[in-house]
């Protein structure tokens, strides 16, 4: 069941709350509702370590589980680095450092917009803006001019 904007922007408020409380790193949160017809949100973390990708994984399940929150998968076997739960209107992915740099998540959803994690934690109505894109390419240097022969 898709839930409306609001109620998907609480249930990403949740997630960020839940993973900040234990430690979670560079937090970001990504508008990619005119994007996808799956997902509203992508909430993306860093965990420090394997160990700590986990503990804000089942963090995170517990969050859900006690606000009664719909958690359709879980992914995070192994030693991967990664670890996914998809709660339907919001995709929560918690990496270890290296890993999230390989993947670069934010670049693949960079037409989406950047939702500001410290408002949207401190429960205002955060603002909203285009995700930043790749690195600009350097300008191409300009023909030198030629003299002008007498």
């Amino acid at each position: 069941m898709k839930l409306n904007q609001e109620d998907s922007l609480a249930l990403a408020r949740l997630c960020c709350v839940a993973l900040e409380e234990k430690k979670a790193g560079d937090l970001r949160v990504i508008d990619i509702t005119a994007l996808s017809s799956i997902t509203n949100y992508i909430v993306i973390a860093t965990a420090t370590s394997e160990p700590h990708v986990r503990a804000l994984r089942v963090e995170l399940e517990k969050a859900l589980d006690a606000s009664k929150n719909r958690i359709v998968g879980v992914d995070g076997s192994g030693e991967s680095g990664w670890a996914v739960m998809d709660a339907f209107d919001v995709m929560v992915h918690i990496f270890t450092p290296d890993t999230r740099a390989r993947y670069r998540l934010e670049h693949l959803w960079r037409d989406g917009e950047d939702v500001s994690v410290p408002e949207l934690i401190l429960g205002k109505k955060p603002a909203k803006k285009k995700t930043a894109a790749a690195k600009p390419k350097a300008k191409a240097k300009a023909p030198a001019k030629k003299k002008a022969r007498k």
